[in-house]
This record gives structure tokens, C-alpha cells and sequence, in this order.
């Protein structure tokens, strides 16, 4: 049987709760251990599919298909192995199951509660990974802050299960705020007191207390919190600030996170956590040779989570090219024929990125055009791929309306349309292609070049496709289809044939790249882009730079 493990937050949101469970996640696999997360979110919602990116950061997509919360991505990201449908669950999901039991009589005509129909589904899906016998520590994050009415019947069925459970199999990790107060020039600890008194009036008293801080703590606040939260000074550890995610599991590592952890739950290692592979990743990205800028076009731009696993994976692919990539944000909503220039001034190169719906769609393929007619290197996904669609059939084969369906279900040139299959679904909730499909890419293409072999496979989310009655004319024109998926036809990645870097795909790649596994397209575009910032370079401005 595995280990249970349980981070909660208290006193605000947005601490880090999911970084900070990947993080030790990622000290106990590299002490040998198998070990997987999971994330229970309170909101009602099913799942983040149909949730505006406003709402909740970006809609992660797993390999089989699941549309999850954002927090999935850092756990891939850090430990480098897929999660499932089984590592997300929300109110939602776990209502919807108790209630399609009770249609079908499952409780025998009996009330069904809070207590203990609810939290007895919640304590199921907790312990399901456990009982695969594949991992030995499973790390529960629940989603939320202490105090909050929807968190309360998560909170509860992690009391049941520490009384069911023998003690040494369950550890409980509070995340909380040590907030610095400049007029008084002193850390306080009050805030963390009061959400561990909280938690424990909830019937779950914390194991460990990881204290998120500006300052570093002294030990006698240590000793502090210790006495006051009925913790040893050992168990409270310190998060401070740190200049990246991906220090964080060196800082915990350094606290003794890790071996804390490994103490309670009466576990042995088989070795010190070797993490030579990941330090050689953070000298890179702390100390880059070059730069490069990159311009973001998108129309969520206000909110950074929105496009979250695209800026993991710049960082990802600069440090494997050794450079610092600056991502500049450029709103598609105020992209103009007039400014359209001006805004992608100083680029090295041009992503634009996924989204939905008609709003700032124009301003996308305004600045598709600019990169292909200035020959600046271009990385289309999804929704960008298909802005690069329509703007070739309007700007190169002169089919001036040309559009998706859905921007304009009218249009006579519809070069991107609605899927077959996905005509007749009404329901919007996990209806969408999803998940991993295969692709088969031709030989010397520029995707061939890049990801070096000619069968893969990546994630998918949309609901439109590139209209194959389209692709003789692009073809001939210079636009090929570099990639299809084998069993349908259907095209999966464009690219120019005439260009230094021009390529967009239907998939989500960003989705599979992870700091031991950059993604190939991503790694390749800076590279490409770290080229023409170089050619831009006049001789004497390059001597400047190399002298510097």
C-alpha cells in the first residue's frame, strides 16, 4: 500500500501549493520512490474545460484526454511522467458520481449526505492511485484555502482517513504566509497561527508547516511557530521567494523537506536525491549566454496563467539553447494593418497562441502576415496554426474571404472547419478532440528535421480542423502539410517551404515539454530565432556584442 501525503493552504490563495507538492514529489523520485500527484479542486465545475482562462489559468489537457486543472502541469513538467483523468478531481465530478448512484438505487432508498456518502466517494478517489501498486507515496493537493465552505468536505474525508489509516501512512503538509509587515520591520507569524488553528478545528492538525515568506526566518521564529502551531522546530520549514519554480525543490531539499517527510511516514530512501540533471538545467537557465525576444500573441495576455505551459516551455527550450528568452505580450485584440509593425518591432521571433471564439482573431492573422513577409521565424499552435491557414488563402492564393466556421459560418472559402463528428454535439463539457493522437510526418520536411522521426504522438484540444478540400491549392502554392494523423488524414502540422522558420500545428505541444524533455518545435524555434537576432546584427554591433 502507498503513502499518503496531503498539502493544504491557508490565510490566501495562490501561495504555491502546487509547487511546492511537485517539488517534494520531485526530492522523494530522486530518492528512488515512485510517486505520483493528484489535485481536488473545490469548485463545482466538472472539470476546467469550460472555464474562461480569465477564470483559472490555462485548461491542461492530459494524454488520455482529460481536460484538468493548470496545477497537472508543473507535476509533468517536474517529475517528467503523464498524469490521467485519476489526477484531477473537482466537486463537480464527485457530486455527479454520488448522484447517478442514487438514480440507480446504489444507496438502497437511504438519505444521501454530506456525511458519508460525499466524503466516502472523496476518500475513494484519494486512495485510487494508492491501490494501483505502482506508486509508493501519492501526493494529495487540495485545491483552495482553509476556512473556505467548499473545502470543507475535502478537509473532512483527510480526517477520516488519518483515523483509518495507520499513523506512519498519512502526513499532512500545511502551506501558509509569513507576511512581512514594513512598518513594523517584522515578520509576523499570527496569520499562520490562526490557519493552523482553523485547520485543526476542522479535525486535521498539520504535520509540517511550510511558511511562504519574503524574509528568511530566523530560528527563534522558527521555534516560534513551532511552540504556538504544536509542531517540532524541524517540521517548519521555509519557503522563501526564489527566482524561479524550478529552485524551489533545491530550497526544500536544503530545509529538509524531504526528510522530514520521509521520517513521519516511516519510509527509507534508497539514496540521497540526485538531482545532477536538474542543477545542470538551473546553471543554464541562471546563466545564458544570449537572449532572444519573443513576441506572445494572444488575447489573454492579462492573465500569465493563461498561457502557462507556452512560458514553461520557452524556459524549457532556452535553457537547452543556453539563452534567456524574453516573451513580449502583444494583445491580438489591438493589432491593426496600421501598428501592426510597430508592435512586432524588435522580435526574434513570433508565436501566437491558442484560443477560442472570433475576439481578436484579425489582429493574429495581421501578424501571421507580418512574420511571413518578413521572413521572421513563426510558431503557429492551434488556433495560431489556423490564423496562418487563413491568412496564406487570403494573402498568397487570393481568396480574400477566406475564414474558420467559426468566425463566420457563411464564409465561401471556409479553409477551416467544423469536424464531422463534431456537428451534431451540443454539450460543450469534454466534447472536443482530446488527448493524445498519433501524427505521421514527411520525410524531409522541416518537422522531420526537428523532431527526427516520422511517427509521433501529442495532445489535442479543439474542435475545428484545416478543410482538406483546400490542400492541393496550398501545396501548390508553397504551403505543405508536413504532418497528418494516419487514420483520418486530417492535418496536423503546415509549414512553409519558402521560409527560415515557418511552421504551425493543430496540436498543443507546449503540453509534453518538461525540464528533463524540452519539446523539440520549441527548442528548434529559438534556436531559429536566436539566428535571426543574430543576422540582424550589423558587423559592427555583432563585435560590440561578442566583446560584452
Amino acid at each position: 500500500m502507498a503513502k499518503y501525503i496531503f498539502v493544504t493552504g491557508g490565510v490566501t490563495s495562490s501561495l504555491g501549493k502546487g509547487i511546492i507538492a511537485a517539488s517534494l514529489a520531485k526530492l522523494l523520485q530522486a530518492r528512488g520512490l515512485r510517486v505520483t500527484i493528484q489535485k481536488f479542486d473545490p469548485y463545482i465545475n466538472v472539470d476546467p474545460g469550460t472555464l474562461n482562462p480569465y477564470e483559472h489559468g490555462e485548461c491542461y489537457v492530459t494524454e488520455d484526454g482529460a481536460e484538468t486543472d493548470l496545477d497537472l502541469g508543473h507535476y509533468e513538467r517536474f517529475l517528467n511522467i503523464y498524469t490521467s483523468q485519476a489526477n484531477n478531481v473537482t466537486t463537480g465530478r464527485i457530486y455527479q458520481t454520488v448522484i447517478n448512484k442514487e438514480r440507480e438505487g446504489a444507496f438502497l432508498g437511504k438519505t444521501v449526505q454530506v456525511v458519508p456518502h460525499i466524503t466516502d466517494e472523496i476518500k475513494r478517489r484519494m486512495k485510487l492511485l494508492g491501490q494501483t501498486g505502482e506508486f509508493d507515496v501519492v501526493i494529495t493537493e487540495l485545491g483552495g484555502t482553509v476556512g473556505d465552505i467548499e473545502s470543507l468536505p475535502f478537509v473532512e474525508s483527510v480526517r477520516q482517513l488519518q483515523w483509518e489509516l495507520p499513523e506512519e501512512d498519512t502526513v499532512v503538509v500545511h502551506l501558509t504566509l509569513i507576511p512581512y509587515l514594513k512598518a513594523a520591520k517584522e515578520l509576523k507569524t499570527k496569520p499562520t497561527q490562526h490557519s493552523v488553528r482553523m485547520l485543526s478545528e476542522e479535525g486535521v492538525h498539520p504535520d509540517i508547516i511550510v511558511c511562504r515568506t519574503e524574509r528568511s526566518l530566523s530560528p527563534e521564529l522558527k521555534r516560534k511557530i513551532a511552540l504556538f502551531c504544536n509542531v517540532k522546530p524541524e517540521a517548519v520549514i521555509e519557503a522563501a521567494d526564489a527566482s524561479t519554480i524550478y529552485e524551489v525543490p533545491v530550497l526544500m531539499m536544503r530545509e529538509g523537506l524531504d526528510t522530514i517527510v520521509l521520517k513521519k511516514l516511516n519510509l527509507t530512501a534508497t539514496r540521497e536525491p540526485e538531482l545532477s540533471k536538474w542543477k545542470q538545467f538551473l546553471d543554464k537557465l541562471k546563466y545564458p549566454k544570449g537572449k532572444v525576444s519573443i513576441g506572445l500573441v494572444g488575447k489573454y495576455i492579462e492573465l500569465q496563467d493563461a498561457y502557462k505551459s507556452i512560458l514553461e516551455s520557452f524556459i524549457h527550450a532556452g535553457a537547452m539553447n543556453e539563452c534567456q528568452v524574453q516573451v513580449h505580450n502583444v494583445h491580438s485584440e489591438y493589432i491593426t494593418a496600421d501598428n501592426v509593425a510597430e508592435k512586432l518591432a524588435g522580435l526574434d521571433g513570433l508565436l501566437v497562441a491558442p484560443g477560442f471564439g472570433h475576439r481578436g482573431v484579425e489582429g493574429k492573422i495581421m501578424a501571421v502576415r507580418c512574420a511571413r513577409e518578413n521572413k521572421l521565424p513563426f510558431f503557429g499552435i492551434c488556433l495560431g496554426m489556423q490564423m496562418a491557414a487563413i491568412e496564406f488563402a487570403r494573402n498568397v492564393l487570393g481568396k480574400e474571404l477566406a475564414n474558420s466556421t467559426e468566425m463566420d459560418p457563411q464564409t465561401p472559402h471556409p479553409v477551416i472547419d467544423l469536424m464531422d463528428e463534431q456537428k451534431k454535439v451540443t454539450a460543450k463539457g469534454g466534447t472536443m478532440r482530446l488527448g493524445a493522437y498519433p501524427c505521421h510526418i514527411v520525410k524531409g520536411s522541416l518537422a522531420h528535421r526537428i523532431y527526427g522521426q516520422e511517427q509521433i504522438k501529442e495532445r489535442h484540444r479543439h474542435r475545428w480542423e484545416f478543410n482538406n478540400k483546400y490542400l492541393d491549392d496550398f501545396e501548390k502554392a508553397g504551403m505543405m502539410a508536413s504532418g497528418k494523423n494516419p487514420a483520418t488524414g486530417l492535418v496536423e502540422i503546415i509549414e512553409l517551404t519558402e521560409h527560415p522558420f515557418f511552421i504551425g500545428v493543430q496540436y498543443h505541444p507546449e503540453l509534453k515539454s518538461t525540464v528533463e524533455n524540452p519539446q523539440p518545435l520549441f527548442v528548434e524555434f529559438i534556436k531559429a530565432s536566436l539566428q535571426h537576432a543574430e543576422n540582424r546584427l550589423t558587423p559592427s554591433a555583432a563585435r560590440a556584442a561578442s566583446l560584452r
